[in-house]
């Protein structure tokens, strides 16, 4: 079969989108899977790693403390996500209320996960404020690691579960009520089964974010070991790469075995939407609604709570001898340490990663979801752009340390650079993005590609005149995201940093272990301040945007 040259042209670019994902992908975790079976010296000793590290009794401790944990988290964050998904989407308390409250739901997306550990020692530590509450118990360890995962994954859950709550199909409430079906009922025999797979992915997503997580347990973990701690002690602590890979491999499992559920789910998901469903209509019911009210009140007053204690703790002198208000840490940070190097670092690969993932995320779904006859191609292509959310930052991280500093390989050059941080973030989060950017082009009929074909136009103007416009939304929207989660990343800069490279998010963590508290603090806050006036500056530019290239929207209205 022979291809047009704008075939050919496509062809190579995904060529050269897939080839990047193999190489910064695929190779870096086919290294530790080598490193993993070899000693030292390169001799392949198959599983005598993995068999040294199963009667180690603290090592294996650390992968059911991980299990454990990561469950109670699910346990406690899911079931809150869904019942202020509930609120949000199934009661008629006002527009304005259910407004504000998902932008404060949706707070900890902008923070490193350290603030939340931060936080609650603050709250619960030694000299906590509240630590009356715990009687003689510790927040150190278990209490602590699942408090600060909550908070941090509660909006991952809220998102999934607002999005599967919103799917309701009216026509089977309308006919439970005119069978007199009572309201528990229905809730029991409807609205659960109805969300049953949004509940199963949420469960996933926390589930895998938890066992990967490495900030909050490294601060407010103690003596608690898990893998995402035990990987970083094994190879920055005692440089025992070996070991360190046999636990990469072990954080890969969890992570895998969710993502294949979470890919099964999302599959049978599409299965239960139908072309007569009808949206559903909360009717009033006063106490309910007054309840579900009160609940998103108290949830927002701890998610609050809990970001308002770091603001506040870079804000006075010293926790707790000094109360008074200061902005000796904000000066120490932005002006006396080189920490202002660190934030300045973080911009910088934020902005690059926002710039750089939006062009290689679109332009790659876009030719596997618009060219013709690719055949083996789309499915190695989507393989490789859904496999990166199976595989923890810290995982990834710890690859690209073994496949990139190794002196024989070809881009060797990259590593401890301010380059390799950002590829890591664009890989590290290049699934959501995907997926967002083909579910954007799905909405575009492909017979624009085979008119532009018809009429021997070339598919790069058809790119730029008609895909970019319409999808400008989802463009942006891919910007924003790879933004915040770059400013807030410290799993994937963990083993990659160097000292002229250090990220906000990594200097927090050695500040707080310098027992810099106000400083840590006042960095994280700095973070927070910074994604929140971006995403500010993304809804003005989307509006401003989208009136200007996307007015033919609004020709049929009116």
């Amino acid at each position: 079969m022979r291809w047009s040259r704008d075939e050919t042209i496509a062809r190579a670019i995904l060529f050269v989108v897939m080839a990047m994902l193999f190489v910064f992908l695929i190779a870096p975790l086919l290294t530790i899977l080598a490193h993993a079976v070899q000693d030292k010296n390169g001799r392949f000793v198959g599983l005598a790693h993995f068999i040294t590290y199963f009667q180690t009794p603290s090592l294996l401790r650390a992968a059911w403390n991980s299990v454990w944990v990561s469950a109670a988290v699910v346990s406690i964050s899911v079931p809150t996500a869904f019942v202020f998904a509930y609120a949000l989407t199934r009661s008629r308390m006002p527009a304005p209320l259910k407004a504000v409250f998902r932008l404060i739901a949706l707070i900890p997306l902008l923070a490193p996960s350290l603030l939340s550990a931060i936080s609650f020692v603050q709250w619960f530590g030694n000299q906590g404020a509240l630590k009356f509450l715990l009687g003689g118990a510790s927040i150190y360890g278990a209490p602590g690691i699942i408090l600060a995962e909550v908070y941090n994954t509660f909006p991952h859950a809220l998102m999934i579960l607002v999005t599967a709550l919103s799917l309701a199909d009216g026509r089977l409430y309308e006919a439970a009520t005119a069978l007199r079906t009572r309201p528990l009922r229905q809730f029991m025999t409807i609205t659960l089964p109805s969300c049953k797979y949004g509940l199963i992915s949420a469960a996933t997503v926390v589930f895998t974010y938890v066992v990967s997580d490495f900030g909050a347990p490294k601060v407010i973990g103690g003596n608690f070991n898990v893998l995402s701690v035990d990987v970083f002690k094994q190879v920055v602590g005692q440089h025992n790469f070996s070991i360190g890979a046999v636990v990469g491999m072990l954080l890969l499992i969890p992570s895998i075995i969710s993502f294949v559920i979470d890919y099964v789910v999302r599959r049978k998901l599409k299965a239960q939407l139908t072309a007569r469903s009808v949206p559903y209509t909360p009717k009033p019911r006063k106490l309910a609604d007054a309840l579900l009210t009160l609940f998103c009140t108290v949830v927002c007053g701890l998610l609050l709570a809990t970001i308002g204690m770091a603001i506040y703790t870079s804000a006075i002198s010293l926790w707790p001898y000094d109360l008074s208000f200061t902005l000796k840490h904000y000066h120490f940070v932005l002006l006396e340490s080189d920490m202002a190097a660190a934030y300045g670092n973080s911009l910088l690969v934020a902005m690059v990663t926002a710039v750089a993932g939006s062009l290689i995320v679109f332009v790659g779904a876009y030719l596997i979801e618009k060219t013709r006859n690719l055949g083996l191609m789309r499915k190695g292509m989507h393989l490789m752009a859904v496999l990166s959310m199976a595989v923890p930052g810290l995982v990834l991280g710890l690859g690209y340390v073994m496949f990139f500093n190794h002196p024989a390989n070809p881009l060797n050059f990259l590593y401890q650079t301010m380059a390799i941080l950002v590829i890591s973030m664009v890989v590290h989060y290049y699934t959501s993005s995907h997926l967002t950017a083909v579910t954007a082009l799905k909405q575009i009929d492909n017979e624009f590609e085979a008119v532009s074909a018809s009429l021997k136009v070339p598919f790069f103007k058809t790119f730029l005149r008609v895909t970019v416009p319409v999808c400008l939304p989802a463009i942006l929207d891919i910007g924003r995201y790879f933004f915040v989660v770059s400013m807030a990343s410290l799993s994937c800069a963990i083993f990659l940093y160097t000292p002229e490279t250090i990220l906000a998010s990594v200097a927090i963590m050695h500040l707080d272990d310098a027992g810099d508290i106000g400083p840590a603090a006042a960095l994280a806050s700095l973070i927070v301040v910074t994604s929140t006036l971006v995403c500010i500056a993304y809804a003005l530019l989307t509006r401003v945007l989208l009136a200007r290239t996307q007015a033919w929207r609004n020709l049929g209205r009116g």
